[in-house]
């Protein structure tokens, strides 16, 4: 009995001590199903000290084939950095999406944001006479989980040929208001 309890301690710490000491892990390239991949950090996800294009966020976007977004901020703490600004539900509006469904993928978004402890403002959208109560559907999220809401990003930029490089789409004095309204809408440290 002893034998055979002896023996198989002996198997168990040689198997783990090959895979611990031995084998590498391997890593597997596989298809990587999120559209947007936002890296979010301090200096290290910033890449101080590296060239640019080699901090980790880009080398991982050549890894994985895919477009990464760098989010890092040299000198971020957990404390500075608890803040998400979100703008989203545009396209499910223009796709045709229900509005029950956007809102229930938008509210598990914020409060999946909100559970790690970061505040969030979310830039709403009004689109007259095709809004199909998305522009209400913002309200109510925000009331539900306490985000900021700023009711109406594009007031006064779509349809201002202006401020506009599309239809859809606002040109750079277009999203300068749009930076403007979202540091109004931030709330203070």
């Amino acid at each position: 009995m002893k034998k055979t309890l002896f023996f198989l301690l002996a198997a168990a710490i040689l198997f783990w001590g090959y895979r611990i000491f031995v084998s590498q892990p391997q890593v597997k390239k596989k298809s990587i199903p999120y559209e947007t991949i936002i890296c979010f950090g301090d200096s290290l996800t910033f890449g101080t000290g590296a060239v640019p294009g080699m901090d980790y966020p880009s080398q991982l976007s050549k890894l994985i084939s895919k477009p990464l977004m760098n989010a890092g901020v040299p000198g971020d703490t957990t404390a500075s950095a608890l803040m998400v600004l979100i703008t989203l539900g545009g396209n499910d509006l223009k796709n045709g999406v229900a509005k029950e469904v956007a809102f229930k993928n938008l509210k598990r978004i914020v409060t999946s944001i909100q559970g790690q402890g970061a505040r969030v403002v979310i830039g709403g959208l009004k689109f007259p006479f095709r809004d199909r109560g998305f522009a209400r559907g913002y309200k109510d999220l925000a009331d539900q989980t306490g985000a900021v809401l700023i009711p109406d990003i594009f007031k006064d930029i779509i349809g201002n040929r202006s401020l506009m490089s599309d239809p859809i789409h606002p040109n750079g004095n277009g999203y300068k208001i749009m930076a403007q309204r979202f540091l109004e809408a931030m709330p203070p440290r």
